[in-house]
């Protein structure tokens, strides 16, 4: 998959992901990974940037594997720029549709 589609979409996936349920970074990257290659280290960025501007929040869980796992939550500001992008991303899908499924091309 072209890299720069993923860096436009990923963000998406991240708050898509979220959306339903809590999940801790290397869970995250799991789930995502299973549709998409991507770099471990991309995603911890993504949920940087997400957390630095309030769309998510994080909290640690004891693990009995290990050290505590960080999970993050989406904030009420996170659901709304979740169904933003999303709407967003619809919009930019059609277009793209439109002018790829064209008779005339």
């Amino acid at each position: 998959m072209n890299p720069q589609f993923k860096k436009g979409a990923l963000e998406l996936c991240v708050l898509s992901k979220l959306l339903g349920t809590d999940c801790y970074g290397y869970e995250l990257t799991e789930a995502i990974s299973q549709k998409m290659v991507i770099a471990t280290g991309t995603l911890y960025l993504v949920l940087k940037r997400l957390k630095d501007d309030n769309y998510v929040e994080t909290y640690l869980v004891e693990s009995g594997e290990g050290p505590a796992r960080k999970y993050y939550h989406l904030t009420e500001s996170g659901i709304a720029y979740q169904g933003k992008l999303k709407e967003e991303w619809k919009e930019f899908v059609e277009a793209v549709d439109y002018f790829i499924n064209r008779e005339d091309n």
